[in-house]
């Protein structure tokens, strides 16, 4: 039993099947999105992101908004990191402390307007670590991340929360990067008390945290405990009065509850080891996409292994666990055609038909070069977007596509692979 195995139970009640998304179609109520951005009261202060600081830079590259779509009677924003459906379910909070071109304080990440909002600047001897019952404080930031799970299960339903963590993932995947390009620090931690942290942060039950990253360095000044005097926001953008519109989702609430308590912890003290141009990676971040279609090219061996390379590196956590990463070779130069795992090929033969199949019949899925299945006996879906992220970032570093895809046939992959195993993510990458 890994600690995470309470969502066993909602994994296998949001599979989907061949009979599922047929039986079960998906209806959507166009006329009523939600808001994909959340703001505070202009009562509260802000600071814009300046280009010209550091720290501005670091926040940006975490998850500013990139370019911008427009579409008859709609249009909405691509960021830093890549979000299902470009629903963006997740908010960033963050301390920070001794960091240039900030107070010290409690801040809410802004998307839309490119700035901070200061919710509490801290007193010399309080802080948030406190309340997470740490006899020691950190210079630098605190990041929390927090989901409106409406804002996807608005489309996605019941698998929303499959989304919402996924999406999770790639935030912590884009805080990775940054930390890396910007000299800083990272870890994360999975086990804190998540429903404190909520009510400190006066979240009503539309917004909860699932994940914290250390961006800092350690030292032995214990703090006190913070309380935070600020608003209830509906983040999503619905009125306590028009409840109707919220649509409260008894499966994903139950699912974050089981969530919270982790019965093991495995730490990862390792930390990950990368040799990137920073330059270049650093407009890679600023310019990563979603590709829509793949062309039937070919890769090469060698940018597949350098790729696997970043893939498979240590991720350092308080909680880490195993997540097998499956792929099926379709075009790439020097490497036979299969399914593989840790470099072994456990299957052979033209599979590329089967992995669209499985991509719920998406051709993503066979005109890639290659498409990966990744799964767990557990249901870390943080990791398993994290991993996503990395092969966004690596692929795109190399000029080559990727595209996430959360949506596939559970159990026909779990045949494919062999094993009874948990599927949390595919992607695809490809020219």
């Amino acid at each position: 039993m890994t600690h995470f195995h309470e969502l066993f139970e909602y994994h296998q009640n949001t599979k989907h099947s061949y009979f599922s998304v047929r039986s079960n179609p998906n209806r959507i109520d166009w006329n009523n999105p939600p808001n994909r951005f959340k703001t505070y009261s202009l009562d509260y202060k802000r600071i814009d992101l300046n280009k010209e600081n550091q720290n501005s830079k670091f926040l940006y590259l975490i998850a500013g908004i990139t370019a911008k779509k427009t579409y008859p009677n709609m249009e909405y924003y691509l960021r830093v990191n890549p979000s299902a459906g470009a629903l963006y379910p997740n908010e960033i909070y963050f301390q920070v402390r001794n960091e240039d071109g900030f107070e010290d304080g409690i801040y809410h990440y802004e998307v839309s307007s490119s700035s901070v909002t200061l919710l509490k600047k801290l007193s010399l001897n309080e802080g948030i670590e406190a309340n997470l019952g740490l006899d020691y404080s950190y210079d630098g930031f605190i990041f929390f991340i927090s989901s409106l799970y409406f804002r996807s299960s608005w489309k996605y339903k019941n698998r929303a929360f499959r989304y919402c963590l996924l999406d999770a993932g790639h935030i912590i995947g884009s805080i990775e990067f940054s930390s890396y390009l910007f000299n800083k620090e990272f870890e994360i931690i999975y086990d804190f008390n998540k429903e404190e942290i909520n009510k400190i942060f006066n979240f009503d039950n539309k917004e909860f945290f699932t994940s914290i990253v250390i961006s800092g360095n350690k030292n032995e000044n214990k703090k006190q405990p913070l309380t935070l005097d600020i608003q209830t926001i509906d983040g999503t953008g619905y009125e306590e009065e028009n409840i109707s519109f919220f649509e409260i989702n008894n499966i994903i609430e139950q699912a974050y509850k089981d969530s919270i308590k982790i019965i093991q912890k495995t730490k990862q003290k390792d930390k990950s080891n990368y040799v990137f141009n920073k330059d270049l990676l650093q407009d890679t971040v600023f310019k990563r996409r979603s590709i829509r279609e793949f062309s039937n090219q070919s890769i090469s061996k060698v940018q597949f292994e350098s790729i696997m390379n970043i893939l498979n590196q240590p991720i350092a956590s308080d909680c880490d666990e195993v997540v097998d990463i499956y792929y099926v070779i379709n075009r790439v130069q020097g490497m036979p055609l299969g399914l593989y795992k840790d470099g072994v090929c456990i299957k052979e033969g033209d599979l590329k038909e089967k992995a669209g199949y499985l991509c719920l019949e998406q051709d993503l899925g066979k005109s890639s070069a290659v498409t990966f299945f990744l799964a767990s006996k557990s249901s870390n879906y943080q990791k398993a977007g994290i991993i996503g992220h990395r092969l966004y970032i690596s692929s795109n570093y190399l000029n080559i596509g990727c595209s996430g895809i959360g949506a596939y046939y559970d159990d026909e992959v779990c045949e494919l692979i062999g094993e009874n195993s948990m599927i949390l993510y595919a992607l695809a990458i490809g020219n």
